[in-house]
């Protein structure tokens, strides 16, 4: 038996739509001190070189009162 057989192309699909995870983080209002946090930890490796960035998500995180709406505590 041959496998000449044509096999159905693979397209990626395209996913342009957030995901849980994005809509959790846009739902914080700090989506962009979040995306700044990633970015520093995946630029240098080590989440110490990125403390203003944390210090800037942590500070946003309370302003925008999260805390109260998930309930976190502050460590």
């Amino acid at each position: 038996m041959s496998n000449n057989a044509e096999q159905p192309k693979v397209v990626p699909e395209d996913d342009d739509e957030p995901d849980e995870w994005d809509k959790r983080i846009f739902s914080t209002g700090c989506h962009a001190e979040q995306d700044k946090m990633n970015d520093c930890y995946f630029a240098k490796k080590d989440w110490r070189a990125c403390s203003k960035e944390m210090e800037a998500f942590r500070e946003c995180w309370k302003r925008k009162g999260n805390d109260e709406r998930t309930q976190t505590k502050d460590a």
